[in-house]
């Protein structure tokens, strides 16, 4: 059996909005409740599980995404208003991060209602290692 990440939660003052805060920006849908989880399945199956807390450290989820898609949720975050930014210090307000290293490689970087660090980044998927080269940080 391959390894695959089935689903990650997040903590959320908000879970129902702030799933649908992300849902909206990536063109998704909010799925139904489970149990007391909010979830957002991205198209390889994994789910963000919205969960409620009231106290807690942000955290960074990173996002691939098509050209087109990247440029359908930009348009969305400034139809919006919402701040984005083009590096993680959210220094660069306004920005598209672009890489030096990747030509045409660029990504956005916002926050959702919790302070979540939301990356969006058009691009194929990583190319992956050979084992001995990859290293699994928990």
């Amino acid at each position: 059996m391959t390894v695959e990440l089935n689903h990650t939660i997040v903590p959320a003052r908000d879970p129902q909005a702030s799933a649908q805060f992300l849902a909206d920006i990536l063109g998704l849908s909010v799925d139904p409740s489970v149990a007391h989880f909010t979830p957002v399945t991205l198209a390889n199956q994994v789910s963000l599980d919205y969960d409620q807390l009231d106290n807690f450290e942000p955290h960074h989820y990173a996002f691939m995404v098509s050209e087109q898609e990247f440029d359908a949720a930009l348009a969305r975050i400034e139809h919006g208003g919402i701040t984005h930014y083009g590096d993680p210090a959210c220094q660069e307000i306004g920005q598209i991060y672009h890489s030096k290293r990747t030509k045409d490689r660029r990504g956005i970087y916002f926050h959702d209602p919790d302070g979540h660090l939301m990356v969006n980044r058009p691009g194929r998927h990583r190319v992956v290692r050979p084992m001995a080269a990859q290293r699994i940080i928990f």
